[in-house]
């Protein structure tokens, strides 16, 4: 009989309560590409020293990304449009307004010495020194420009708990930043106590925002050394945020002004997204009754604890504030893969253990504890790649490292607890001791009997497996250099075309209707005036005029409004820092997967994730489909996917080798590739299922995607097997492991019997 843990039974039952909670309560927030958001159109004014040109704007906007990233707006699109203006668009804001001010807000910050204090309306005019309000009732004259916003390195909003009880904003000073800082506090402080020379203003675009005393304990001549500051002004904890995110971002080359705001409607269509919530249940129904097919009793209890980590993990998104995007679709998907992969390691093992000792309840406690270090290494490996990108990446990239990072650690919660849980309680059932068929324990029994009995030699010329993988990569991405790349109009820019009509439009129809005409990529969304949007590459005449009938046909007559050309939405500085999360990602992973096994078997797994990214890029290519942001997103699945696939081998073949240290690597390396064929195949049909469901009933907008994911996960489980495995025996014979050492324990033991 098993034992149900209290413990285990009680987290269980508050994790799903309080989720439960969370969903009826709330809902999450759903990105630009699923409900839409805000539109604000900016256009930048030239000054007296500043033309505007297409450089200016570009410089103008990765000001803004930075404002928007710190604001915590989740998810945001903004792009160029012509040479001086700049569309950004918002998704899910519950104040609008407080986040236009923020983005179109200079913040030119400057720090000066107040030469003055007068009451409002009495101070002189002063023609070489600056005059602005400072506290109620007053008015100081201010000295030059002492320190810049530019010399500013870190700003970061904090409660002061231990002096003013208010929030403030701590401010960390460049070396240049440093010098002039001390320089400014030393000279303020020769001033009398009390005296208005004493202050510092801190003036945010010729507001005076805060003008404290320097401390009477600061020295005269010496100053505020250390590089570091605190900015007062009685601020909410939203002001204090905003100002943080101003300072941090940076100010605005050139002033902007709004020339249009307005909503936008999602850039997937509804039609797409209830069809890919179908194909996404179909999917998962059809996993589940494999899954009960397969494992019986335990594959219900896998489907319970799916279901547990569906609602735990909907819940979670929902505590959090975060945006659900397309990418972050695809993280979710990644996780439930694993968690599925976790239930299957465990039946797996128990399976095996039962086949030993014909005893079910200890078969599941060792399933369990078997499976333990191969489920660790492989969530921990994705775990770390998904947190890095959550910190170093933004955008896309950043969306799914959230839901990815919520995935994996919810999925080992459903596999390890939940699931655990209801085998105990099953286990307890009367005679359920008596029924292993039922409990699912013998089925497949013959299926492994047969490898065991045949062993197939898998890997006997492991050889021609890495000279095989090496030319179909070669192959696969010579399709990059040899056919026209199609880059989306995310990474490229494109053309933007807005129409207005005479009625309402059907924009899923309208959708549909391009696809046919050889558009099947465009965006195209309603905005708040009723107008239609559409994104797409650049267009020839012929092209645009299709469009135009189009839209006049769907709208019973539409007016082009606007055609102009688009930046891109992932431009070089967002690119730049994906690229470098990933590369600092895979870094983390290798020494990882070096301490946890050697750096043979992290070097084995690194170079299969690069054959398999290699050949989905390649097959892309030849395929002729597009390069967007839907692709970027099943490309980090399928890294993900296909190092949790080789750890999970690389798992079995540590343990085969430490009980059979003498036997050659290539013997031991097949048969523990042999163990985990079950799991291999049952893994990736789970999510096979998902995917061609996906891929058939997803509308054009989501096949490309399902199409990526299921190249990733066959290339996956095929370079698991028939690439790392092979590259793992080739490093482990050219720089073979150092003999154990004896145990000093037994060497004393043995000298004493001879003794």
């Amino acid at each position: 009989m098993l034992q149900v843990s209290k413990w285990r039974l009680f987290f269980t039952i508050l994790v799903i309560a309080g989720s439960v909670y969370a969903v009826t309560q709330s809902s999450v927030n759903l990105g630009l590409d699923l409900r839409g958001g805000t539109q604000i159109v900016l256009e930048a004014q030239d000054t007296a020293d500043i033309t505007v040109d297409a450089d200016v704007t570009a410089r103008t906007l990765e000001v803004m990304r930075r404002r928007v990233d710190a604001l915590g707006v989740a998810e945001p699109t903004l792009q160029l449009s012509g040479e001086n203006r700049i569309i950004v668009e918002l998704p899910g804001l519950d104040d609008p307004e407080q986040a236009v001010e923020a983005i179109g807000r200079t913040a030119q910050l400057t720090f000066h010495p107040v030469i003055a204090s007068y009451p409002t309306g009495e101070a002189p005019e002063d023609e070489e020194n600056l005059v602005l309000p400072g506290d109620p009732g007053e008015e100081l004259v201010l000295g030059p420009t002492a320190v810049s916003g530019e010399q500013v390195e870190t700003a970061i909003p904090l409660f002061d708990s231990q002096g003013s009880s208010q929030w403030v904003v701590s401010l960390d000073f460049f070396p240049e930043g440093e010098q002039a800082w001390t320089e400014l506090t030393a000279e303020a402080a020769c001033a009398p106590p009390g005296s208005a020379e004493r202050r510092i203003a801190i003036v945010l675009d010729e507001q005076v925002i805060s003008s404290p005393a320097v401390a009477v304990d600061v020295a005269c001549g010496v100053g505020i050394t250390g590089g570091s500051t605190i900015i007062t002004g009685g601020f909410t904890e939203e002001e204090a945020k905003e100002l943080a995110a101003l300072i941090q971002g940076g100010a605005l080359p050139v002033p902007v002004e709004i020339v249009e705001q307005g909503t936008i409607g999602p850039s997937l269509g509804e039609a797409a997204v209830d069809a890919s919530i179908q194909a996404a249940l179909i999917g998962a129904g059809l996993t589940i009754v494999y899954m009960i097919f397969f494992y019986r009793l335990m594959g219900i209890a896998a489907a319970i604890s799916l279901g547990v980590y569906a609602i735990a993990t909907y819940a979670l998104l929902i505590w959090i504030g975060a945006t659900l995007t397309l990418p972050g679709i695809a993280g979710f998907v990644l996780a439930i893969g694993m968690a599925v992969d976790a239930n299957v390691l465990v039946y797996e093992r128990a399976k095996e253990e039962y086949a030993e000792n014909h005893n079910i309840g200890e078969s599941i406690v060792a399933g369990f504890s078997r499976a333990w270090s191969a489920i660790a290494d492989a969530n921990v490996t994705t775990l770390l790649a998904a947190v890095l990108l959550f910190f170093y990446a933004s955008g896309a990239v950043r969306g799914f490292g959230i839901t990815l990072s919520l995935g994996v650690i919810v999925s080992m919660f459903s596999a390890l607890v939940v699931t655990r849980v209801l085998l105990e309680i099953i286990g307890n059932i009367p005679g359920m001791e008596d029924r292993p068929r039922l409990m699912g324990m013998t089925v497949g029994q013959r299926f492994q009997a047969w490898i065991k009995t045949a062993q197939p030699n898998l890997l006997g010329r492991w050889r021609r497996w890495i000279v095989t993988s090496i030319i179909v990569a070669l192959v696969a991405i010579s399709g990059v250099f040899i056919s026209d790349i199609n880059l989306g109009i995310e990474f490229v820019g494109g053309q933007l075309l807005e129409f207005s009509t005479e009625q309402p439009v059907d924009i899923d129809e309208l959708r549909a209707t391009l696809a046919d005409e050889g558009l099947p990529r465009a965006s195209i969304q309603q905005s708040g005036s009723g107008n239609v949007v559409i994104r797409t590459e650049q267009l020839d005449e012929a092209q645009e005029q299709v469009v135009q009938e189009a839209v006049d046909e769907a709208g019973g007559g539409a007016t082009l409004e606007r055609s102009q050309f688009v930046g891109p939405t992932i431009g070089d500085e967002l690119r730049n820092r994906a690229l470098v999360a990933l590369a600092i990602a895979l870094g983390v992973q290798l020494i990882y997967l070096a301490f946890r096994f050697r750096w043979t078997i992290a070097l084995a797994a690194v170079l299969a994730m690069v054959h398999d990214l290699a050949v989905l890029i390649g097959l892309f290519a030849w395929l002729g489909k597009t390069f967007d942001g839907v692709f970027l997103a099943a490309l980090l699945t399928v890294i993900g996917y296909s190092v949790n696939d080789s750890v999970v081998i690389f798992d079995r073949i540590r343990e085969e080798m430490k009980t059979r240290p003498d036997e050659p690597i290539a013997k031991v390396v097949n048969e523990a590739c042999l163990h985990t064929v079950p799991r291999t195949i049952n893994t990736g049909l789970g999510g096979i299922l998902i995917l061609v469901s996906l891929y058939f009933l997803g509308g054009d907008t989501l096949a490309d995607f399902a199409l990526a994911l299921l190249i990733g996960i066959l290339i996956g489980t095929y370079s698991s097997v028939f690439t790392a495995s092979p590259i793992a025996i080739y490093f482990e014979e050219r720089f073979p492991r150092p003999p154990p050492e004896p145990d000093p324990k037994k060497v004393t033991s043995r000298r004493r019997a001879r003794a």
